[in-house]
């Protein structure tokens, strides 16, 4: 409708943008009217999202207004924890941070600092800046998340889990383990999934309680939890045994196949169903299924596995699995990888080479002690141990970023203790965590939506550019990441990132050399470096391994005393009376920084905690009742029970990312419960083999709450 005569006209904008609720970063299309953002959909231009967005980037406007996060810098004025700040300038934040940290650099030198982030494609600068406070401690969330599959890919490919990309819109099918791909949502995977489904191809799901996933599955099995590797060992016999391998590939791409194949001998499926509780049968059908299908197969490693005391060895058979059935680099199964140089383009240049590394070793031990795992991210759990023991060295200030460690890392009161021994804690964020309200300073993040970031790199079959606009002006006294970076460059005279001024100018330093423009962004958001998806023939692989195949004994992992094959042990049962306690994700939730969202919270306000039916039953627990939930008596917590058929009787479930505590947060506060405040004791818990934490070796008992 035209407005009347006389007023003026609305102004409609379209801003190519990325989504900054959770960590896919989808691609979206931000609409803007008279400086407001008023709608946004996934990106019209990116083939795999077709204008599509989850629920959790629908609510990316509710997060923009929502008037409960920081609004501005804040300075501790009580204890750590006590809710007490000063509101401060940004030139008062920064120079209370450069304050603090020259001086512990004084008196511990640049190894004692720490920082950790949520990973993502925009590591680069905050890389260039810890090298510049002269830290070799960068470490991000990974301990916690993906850990194991980084390393189980490492140890039998050789190279890392994201040189490998899953060609799902091409596969035949495709097995979630532990992977709940329909509601830990990332649009261009599901709707590259959906498009198989659609055209014929199966899909397995293996894991704990039916998920959404499960629903849409051609086979579900429900596995005893912590039986996955049991199952993985007798799915390779059965392939093995069988016939039912990709020969030819095996015989040109593996080295030590014949280890392998007798280490599987005694693993037949016959055995594994007293382990797993699947039949014999059902093993065999999917090795059929599969073996049909291959190549095109992918055996999905999972995401989240930073879950049981074996899950490195649940991981490195996926791949295997993957490997025996000719998947690694073929389409329509674990394909390689492309990056601009594999396309014969020049990549973005990177902050970080405007630095020298540092020196020192680093505090977690990775690199010198552990010598078998990549360096790059670190183990957080080990990081803890550093500050809690002063060994090797002192660690004393803690920068924090989009990242919430009393929240994502069990036994949070432990990591409080920890944290008390830092001279300086920084949380930089755009929403309010147990973290932020715990630390010494806290310096508010732009939502996504007022923020651009410096241009990344996209790597798969078809890699390209890609860039973050800023749709709208803060709404509240924020910054965006590389304004904070280069800010407290200049406060603490780290000369090479002090110079930038500019997005502007940092974008033009990045695309030095490449041929592209950052005009050439306007149109869709993203420059696609080839034309063609790059497949690679069987002739052309070649693995960074020694060998250069895929390597079924990693003389790195035997070298550090982990065997490449593991004989399989039942983990621990639950005791009597007591549950495994498990956790994961859904499609209307980002962990905890979308629970007090406007919008979301609107639709689910609190988790349910998961309980199978005739167990609850015994425990007189009805569904939809209040239930206590409690390891060992300790850190007890009331959470609704969802009484169903849907989960193994040893377990229950619940969502992560509830229970918040601030009161600041008022739409999360003291609704749910906490998964990570009843692992108590769990920073010990960790995979040797993998890094990563074994988060649901933990059990919990469940009572009714009367009244």
């Amino acid at each position: 409708m035209a407005a009347p005569s006389g007023q003026p006209q609305e102004r409609l904008k379209k801003v190519n943008s990325i989504c900054g609720m959770c960590t896919v970063r989808c691609p979206i299309e931000v609409h803007v009217k008279d400086g407001e953002a008023v709608y946004i959909q996934g990106s019209p231009h990116h083939p795999a999202m077709n204008g599509s967005l989850c629920p959790r980037g629908g609510a990316g406007l509710a997060l923009l207004h929502d008037n409960e996060r920081p609004q501005g810098p804040l300075i501790r004025e009580g204890k750590r924890g006590e809710g007490r700040w000063r509101r401060a300038t940004w030139e008062e934040a920064y120079t209370h941070i450069a304050d603090k940290l020259t001086e512990i650099v004084t008196h511990y030198g640049g190894r004692s600092i720490l920082y950790t982030n949520r990973g993502g494609p925009w590591q680069d600068i905050q890389k260039a800046f810890v090298r510049g406070l002269g830290s070799p401690n960068y470490t991000n969330h990974d301990a916690s998340c993906a850990r194991n599959v980084m390393h189980a890919a490492k140890s039998f490919m050789g190279m890392g889990r994201k040189d490998v990309t899953y060609d799902l819109k091409n596969a035949k099918h495709v097995v979630l383990q532990t992977r709940n791909m329909f509601e830990a949502i990332n649009v261009s995977e599901v709707n590259n999934l959906i498009s198989s489904l659609n055209n014929g191809g199966k899909l397995t799901v293996i894991d704990v309680r039916a998920t959404i996933s499960a629903s849409k599955a051609n086979n579900f099995f429900l596995v005893r939890p912590g039986s996955d590797y049991a199952f993985n060992l007798a799915l390779i016999h059965t392939l093995i045994k069988k016939d039912l391998y990709h020969k030819n590939y095996v015989k040109r791409i593996f080295k030590d196949f014949d280890k392998l194949a007798a280490f599987v001998e005694p693993y037949s499926p016959d055995w594994a169903e007293s382990e797993t509780g699947i039949p014999a049968g059902r093993v065999e059908s999917l090795a059929g299924q599969l073996a049909e299908a291959a190549p095109a197969v992918i055996w999905h490693p999972g995401w989240h596995q930073a879950r049981y005391l074996n899950s490195f060895y649940v991981c490195r058979t996926a791949y295997i699995i993957n490997g025996l059935l000719g998947s690694i680099g073929a389409k329509g199964g674990l394909a390689i990888t492309n990056k601009a140089k594999d396309v014969g383009r020049k990549g973005l240049k990177s902050f970080v080479d405007l630095l020298p590394a540092p020196e020192d070793q680093r505090a977690d031990g990775l690199g010198w002690k552990y010598k078998h795992f990549d360096a790059g991210p670190g183990l957080l759990q080990l990081q803890l141990k550093a500050i809690e023991t002063e060994e090797p060295y002192p660690v004393k200030a803690y920068i924090c970023y989009r990242h919430d460690p009393l929240m994502a890392m069990p036994d949070p009161e432990k990591i409080k203790k920890i944290l008390d021994k830092l001279d300086l804690l920084v949380s930089i964020t755009f929403t309010w965590s147990e973290t932020a309200n715990y630390a010494d300073v806290v310096l508010p993040l732009s939502t996504y939506l007022e923020r651009e970031s410096t241009l990344a790199h996209k790597g798969g079959l078809k890699p390209y550019f890609f860039v973050r606009q800023r749709a709208v002006q803060p709404r509240f006294d924020s910054k965006a990441p590389w304004e904070i970076y280069t800010d407290l460059a200049r406060h603490l005279n780290i000369e090479p990132l002090a110079r930038f001024r500019s997005i502007e100018e940092m974008w033009a330093y990045q695309l030095e050399g490449t041929g592209v423009e950052i005009a050439d962004f306007e149109a869709k958001g993203m420059v696609s470096l080839t034309d063609k998806p790059k497949y690679r023939t069987l002739d052309e692989l070649k693995f960074p391994t020694p060998s250069g195949k895929l390597e079924v004994i990693s003389e790195k992992w035997e070298k550090a005393g982990l065997p490449s094959l593991l004989p399989y042990q039942p983990l621990q049962a639950p005791p009597e009376g007591q549950y495994r306690i498990t956790f994961g994700r859904c499609a209307l939730h980002t962990q905890g920084h979308t629970v007090n969202n406007p919008l979301l919270s609107e639709v689910m306000g609190e988790n349910e905690l998961w309980i199978n039916r005739n167990e609850a039953a015994r425990l007189g627990i009805g569904d939809g009742e209040y239930v206590e939930v409690s390891n060992n008596g300790q850190a007890g917590q009331r959470i609704k029970a969802k009484v169903t058929e849907a989960i193994h009787p040893e377990c229950v479930f619940m969502l992560h990312g509830f229970g918040h505590r601030l009161k600041m947060e008022s739409r999360a506060f003291g609704k749910g419960a906490a998964d990570q405040e009843l692992m108590i004791g769990g920073l010990e818990k960790w995979d040797p083999a993998g890094g990563a934490m074994a988060l649901q070796e933990h059990f919990v008992t469940v009572r009714k709450l009367e009244g």
